[in-house]
């Protein structure tokens, strides 16, 4: 009788979840206060509470909703004491996790959460790789034993880390802390050992249970989630009411927090990885949501493009991710909601993060590349991600395909029932989308396929240098450059704008800028020393205004693609 109750409350509960009003609040309410009472034994029931309570704590209906959901989560690795069946990898609380983690996130592991993972022998198989990394990491004497075959790599690497700190791993990571210098050519040797990991979670914020920012004060709702967005362009265009850069310590919590939610759900990407803790703007959108944007460290940002990442938080508890690529007044960008969040408000959330880059760089046109809504995704073809995308008014860029969406949304919005049949989205999924905003003008597009372009312009400049050595070539280059800008002292430079005036040197070479006014050629110094500056968010809104490089190098890039043709 207890396991059929304790089904048809966490059943109820999730049913109702995303549901708001009074009577539904009074019913989560009840349902929450029996779950203490009951027993959960199986790990569909305990997923699916799971799920609910994380909701209901990221969009509660009350303070008391969100306090009893808070609580059963504290406590949630009790109720998994008689759970039959695995909840492997699920990221909850009390579980482990499997996963091979790249170089940058297991050092963030080793460094925010030691003691949590071991190197998972079981599943390590081949391990000449790893040797290979270790052989590295012998003193001299240590060679004949470790090659002798009488020790396997499992036992010599316990061998070595009996009596230090932390697990076999922590030893490992901490060897390759020490080992600053080359640190590409051991972030190398450690990924090709794609070295098999065991987290176990415990209590730990690393697991989805516990992991969040700190949140002042809860916001309630009572009204309907938005599965719609009325005009999403003069949302996107509307002043964010707090857009603030975080203190570094601040940024270090709030990159913790986003490192931990991709990690448990093996997921990473370098927006997070090579965040930069300086500059992480956390913007108040409204509702208890806020967009987290998160830009690059200096020596990993792109040459054109400035890359930031974003983290969506409701109530301090991470509910999607994405990132952004921002190229003069363009920003090409993506969106995922976390599994236990989906059947939320998509929308929405969308909007308010575009809303958000908008307010960073001043962008007025929104990129949707074809993967996004089908092309070779199978699972937002058949989600028809496609309509996301074109209820939020953006189009596609090719006119035979936009007269073909047009027409299909007329009989999808007009036929009742009516679904649009997967192979006709596979076609709708063969070009880009745009969201343009009020002022944006074609004429300020600057291809994608065109960053290929100015990178071979860059070769070009650097051939003609006529060096035999690549690096006296580029250092040319750029002596060249900074005369023909009227640079006489980089003295005051700091040594990441230096280094990043160097980078940018061919391609702006390339524009031949030396016949530009004053003016412009003061400020494409300024934007060069912003691409290694604190903030790139500033190259962005400096490439953004710079009209003289954009339209010059987008004549370049058309005059290339000419000669080829």
């Amino acid at each position: 009788m207890r396991r059929t109750s304790a089904r048809r409350t966490i059943s109820r509960l999730h049913a109702i979840r995303n549901h708001f009003g009074p009577s539904w609040e009074a019913e989560k309410s009840a349902l929450l206060g029996e779950l203490p009472r009951l027993a959960v034994r199986t790990a569909g029931d305990a997923r699916r509470l799971h799920v609910a309570l994380c909701f209901l704590r990221a969009f509660p209906d009350s303070k008391a909703v969100h306090a009893a959901a808070t609580r059963l989560l504290a406590d949630f690795d009790e109720l998994l004491e008689e759970v039959h069946g695995s909840l492997a990898d699920s990221g909850i609380a009390g579980t482990d996790i499997y996963y091979a983690f790249s170089y940058e996130v297991a050092a963030w592991l080793a460094r925010r959460f030691p003691g949590v993972a071991n190197i998972d022998w079981d599943e390590c198989g081949d391990t000449s790789r790893l040797d290979e990394l270790l052989e590295h990491l012998l003193h001299q004497t240590e060679a004949d034993f470790f090659d002798s075959g009488r020790v396997s790599t499992e036992e010599w690497v316990r061998l070595v880390s009996d009596g230090q700190p932390g697990t076999d791993f922590d030893w490992l990571m901490s060897q390759l802390g020490d080992r600053r210098h080359h640190s590409r050519f051991w972030t190398s040797l450690y990924n090709a050992a794609e070295i098999p990991l065991r987290c176990a979670l415990a209590d730990t914020s690393l697991s989805r249970t516990l992991n969040e920012f700190p949140w002042e004060s809860i916001r309630t709702r009572s009204e309907p989630m938005q599965s719609r967005v009325a005009n999403a362009k003069r949302e996107i265009t509307r002043p964010v009411r707090s857009l603030r850069r975080l203190d570094k310590r601040e940024g270090v919590a709030l990159l913790d927090v986003a490192m931990a939610s991709l990690a448990v759900r093996h997921r990473e990407t370098i927006h997070f990885n090579y965040a930069n803790p300086d500059e992480v703007w956390l913007a108040d959108v409204g509702n208890g949501v806020a967009i987290a944007a998160t830009g690059l460290l200096p020596e990993h940002r792109y040459p054109l493009e400035c890359t930031m990442g974003f983290l969506i938080l409701a109530n301090g508890i991470p509910i999607g991710y994405g990132g952004s690529s921002m190229l003069f007044r363009q920003a090409n960008t993506g969106i995922n909601i976390f599994d236990e969040y989906r059947g939320s408000e998509a929308a929405w959330l969308w909007v308010q993060v575009m809303r958000t880059f908008h307010a960073l760089s001043g962008c007025t046109r929104f990129i949707a590349n074809p993967y996004q809504f089908g092309s070779e995704n199978t699972e937002a073809l058949k989600s028809g991600a496609f309509w996301f995308y074109y209820r939020l008014g953006y189009r596609p860029v090719d006119a035979g395909i936009r007269k073909l969406a047009r027409s299909e949304y007329s009989r999808l919005t007009g036929t009742k029932g009516y679904l649009t049949p997967v192979n006709l989205l596979r076609k709708l999924a063969t070009c880009d989308m745009h969201l343009t905003l009020p002022g944006a003008r074609q004429v300020e597009y600057f291809d994608e396929s065109w960053i290929e372009t100015t990178s071979l312009l860059a070769t070009r400049v650097l051939n003609q240098a006529g060096r035999q050595s690549r690096r006296k070539a580029q250092d040319q280059v750029a002596h060249r450059l900074a005369r023909d800008l009227g640079i006489r002292s980089m003295d005051d430079w700091s040594g990441e704008e230096r280094r990043w005036f160097v980078r940018l040197a061919p391609i702006v070479a390339a524009t031949a800028p030396a016949a530009w006014p004053p003016v412009d050629r003061r400020e494409t110094i300024a934007l060069m020393r912003a691409k290694g500056g604190r903030l790139e968010r500033d190259f962005a809104r400096r490439f953004g205004r710079h009209e003289r490089f954009f339209n010059t190098l987008r004549k370049a890039c058309r005059r290339e693609e000419c000669q080829d043709a």
